[in-house]
């Protein structure tokens, strides 16, 4: 028996094959989940990526339209998961993230805040939003986990992006200070870079994919996203009963160190 055995879970941001809300789902899947999916802006390429997950061809995932800037709806995205079969949620996976490329590649300074919100909105707010949206099927309480980027650090080339991220966590904490009387654990997992089309689309973004297997003890191997699909499946599970505002480092262990190796 799987460790997700029984659970019903949505998971946000699959695009394609590459996307770690991809490997997630699969590893849910693979550990026992049902599984439901948000799709934005191509819904019709999320169906098709959906495909390939465990369940195959002929047990296609739900997919469901979401635009987690969009009030309405998350207002109907309870509604809608429950005509789908998804009349409770015990787990919500946050994988969506975005930036205009005014705010990422070295333009810190010149970026307009208008480039600026709509990174928050879309990548630190929108954990509050998605969560508040799925709160009603949640009811016995559950886990989210949203994926984040260690924000402890200046990153090169990482920009508005970074600061984001930041807000992410915060956001996290918060939310796991206000739901965690009914039960429900917020936490984030902070992988390292990995080859998604979200990563490839800021400029400069292979300085840093050079250096991570340089520096991390443990190497680091920017095309595999199953050590962060695997500490996502985990939060998920009933295994981290006591685990809530946490965030979980699944980068080769580079955030620990202080500087490059010296081997």
């Amino acid at each position: 028996m799987g460790i997700l055995e029984g659970k019903r879970i949505l998971v946000t941001g699959v695009l394609t094959d590459a996307s770690i809300g991809f490997h997630i789902a699969r590893v849910a899947q693979q550990e026992g989940a049902e599984v439901a999916l948000t799709a934005y802006p191509r819904p019709t390429l999320t169906t098709r990526t959906a495909r390939r997950l465990p369940s195959g061809p002929d047990a296609v995932p739900p997919v469901l339209e979401l635009d987690v800037m969009d009030a309405d709806q998350l207002g109907t995205l309870a509604g809608r998961l429950t005509d789908v079969g998804f009349d409770r949620l015990d787990g919500v996976v946050h994988a969506v993230a975005f930036a205009p490329q005014t705010a990422l590649g070295g333009n810190f300074l010149e970026t307009p805040w208008e480039d600026v919100a709509t990174a928050v909105h879309t990548s630190a707010y929108s954990l509050k939003s998605l969560t508040m949206a799925c709160l009603p099927l949640m009811k016995g309480g559950g886990s989210v986990v949203g994926l984040d980027f260690d924000a402890t650090k200046a990153w090169p080339v990482y920009d508005w992006m970074g600061v984001a991220k930041a807000g992410l966590e915060a956001c996290s904490r918060y939310l796991a200070k206000y739901l965690g009387p009914q039960g429900v654990r917020v936490n984030l997992v902070a992988a390292g870079p990995l080859a998604t089309m979200a990563a490839k689309s800021i400029p400069g973004f292979e300085g840093m994919t050079d250096m991570w297997p340089k520096v991390a003890p443990l190497g680091w191997d920017i095309k595999d996203s199953e050590p962060t699909a695997r500490a996502c499946a985990a939060l998920l599970s009933d295994w981290f009963p006591a685990t809530t505002g946490e965030i979980v480092h699944v980068d080769g262990g580079l955030h620990a160190m202080g500087g490059p190796s010296q081997d």
